[in-house]
């Protein structure tokens, strides 16, 4: 079985980094985890790959009421649970772990707390891309790319 390639982002919050486009080329589909902050962001992402995004707690304006709040995609018989606030365990939202034993999700995709980190815990990959928009909190700008086949990896990609 061939992998799909995956970029995942998270928290542009309206900053549109130009080096997103050259680790994202060739990707099969972009997932932007919220607090995306502008419609560039998406248009910009768009011209790269099919985009799926959720809406984050900065997306308030008049455009972002087209997103959903959560998203569950199917990729290579995987199942990804998007959302932008999670957490990794033993720290996740009880909303997040019923949503995910609910979609019977490999995956759990989320942003909010710009910590760019994965980790593998009970059959389920649970990653935050860390944050592409304005550096904040002393931590490093990232965006990660998800490898889907037989099994999900992904790793963080610091910008």
């Amino acid at each position: 079985m061939n992998s799909i390639r995956l970029g995942i982002i998270s928290d542009t919050h309206g900053l549109w980094d130009p080096q997103v486009a050259d680790v994202f080329a060739g990707v099969a589909r972009i997932l932007h985890a919220g607090d995306i902050g502008s419609l560039e962001v998406l248009e910009a992402l768009e011209a790269i790959a099919p985009v799926t995004a959720v809406r984050g707690n900065v997306d308030v304006e008049a455009w972002c009421e087209r997103l959903p709040e959560s998203a569950c995609l199917e990729v290579g018989g995987h199942r990804l649970w998007m959302t932008h606030v999670g957490g990794f365990p033993p720290k996740v939202p009880e909303a997040l772990e019923k949503n995910l034993r609910e979609a019977a999700a490999n995956a759990a995709i989320f942003g909010h707390s710009h910590e760019p980190r994965v980790e593998n815990q009970g059959g389920v990959l649970y990653l935050n891309p860390g944050s592409a928009g304005p550096q904040r909190f002393h931590l490093p700008r990232a965006v990660a790319l998800m490898e889907v086949g037989e099994q999900i990896s992904a790793r963080i990609v610091l910008l």
